[in-house]
């Protein structure tokens, strides 16, 4: 068994050039996965669009956009994400964002920022529909049948039917079934409020030190994937514990961690993909790394097959 080992970019570049270069870096380093950090009103492309921009020039790592649910349709999520696991072949995942910012909120101009708590629940709201709209779809609903004309089995698509304090959804999507089922769904989760609320497959936790990432860990249900976010230098204000060191004494952090907390890997949270090659070498001398051979995001990670609940309720 090998950690993972991903890394968050950053920036404001609007030259496509710029991303797709440190994401086929980290693509060639064999990393499992790079997010793309984004929130309303920041100078820079928006994060889903990046991802698509890079997924047809990229071969093996995962693609994790943040998509903010606050101010945001889930309908138009789904399909947008749903959209990005086709173009990559089965490498899409999300990072779940809200937002309390009165800033952003002035942007769209929908309505005032909501308290935390609200903003938690509507996003376990978002999460449900975008969910249920990505398995709104059997995976044989296509059939393209020339001689009857018939391209869809309407049995096979799905009305969602949902109903809630902040969204209300029919459905189904406008998009099929996404090759992996279910995109890999993660949140940045400071404590207890975010991992016990959303149904995420993936948090990034930011702990102080080794005994600090093992009491996360034994908190969150033992089927999520946790990683633990570290900056690789720089001075910017974060929560995440932030390392200022050679290769070898980051190395050295990563693998004790690891041996005493029971986390799944590391997202590196850097300035520029180019100092993570190293360390990358560094970490598969020591054994503790090696590149993933599965092809989509989900087996990459370890996640489970994504059963279409529709399908398996129709079978019942």
């Amino acid at each position: 068994m090998t950690l993972h080992l991903g890394v968050a970019l950053s920036g404001d570049s609007f030259a496509a050039d710029d991303w797709i270069r440190q994401v086929r870096e980290a693509d060639e380093a064999g990393l499992d996965f790079v997010t793309f950090d984004d929130t309303f009103g920041r100078h820079g492309p928006d994060a889903v669009q990046v991802a698509a921009r890079v997924a047809p020039l990229t071969r093996h790592i995962g693609l994790i956009p943040v998509a903010t649910t606050t101010h945001t349709e889930p309908f138009h999520l789904s399909t947008a994400l749903a959209t990005l696991d086709w173009v990559s072949r089965g490498r899409a995942g999300w990072q779940v964002r809200v937002s309390g910012d009165p800033a952003e909120a002035a942007l769209l101009g929908r309505r005032a920022p909501l308290q935390v708590d609200a903003l938690i629940a509507e996003a376990s709201d978002a999460i449900e529909v975008v969910r249920r709209l990505w398995d709104s779809w059997e995976d044989d609903a296509i059939i393209s049948d020339v001689a009857t004309g018939r391209y869809i089995d309407r049995e096979k698509l799905h009305y969602i039917d949902f109903a809630g304090e902040h969204f209300s959804v029919k459905g189904p999507s406008i998009v099929p079934r996404p090759p992996q089922g279910q995109p890999v769904v993660a949140a940045l989760a400071h404590g207890p409020q975010v991992w016990d609320a959303l149904d995420a497959d993936v948090f990034f936790v930011t702990p102080a030190d080794a005994d600090d990432a093992a009491r996360k860990v034994r908190t969150i249900l033992p089927e999520k994937k946790i990683f633990a976010d570290i900056r690789v230098g720089g001075h910017i204000p974060t929560d995440a514990a932030t390392f200022n060191g050679t290769t070898l004494q980051l190395a050295d952090l990563i693998q004790n961690w690891w041996s005493v907390s029971g986390l799944d890997g590391f997202r590196l949270r850097v300035s520029d993909i180019s100092d993570v090659s190293d360390l990358v070498t560094e970490l598969r001398r020591r054994g503790l790394f090696q590149t993933s051979r599965h092809r989509t995001l989900r087996d990459r990670l370890g996640l489970p097959v994504a059963v279409n609940r529709y399908q398996e309720a129709g079978r019942a």
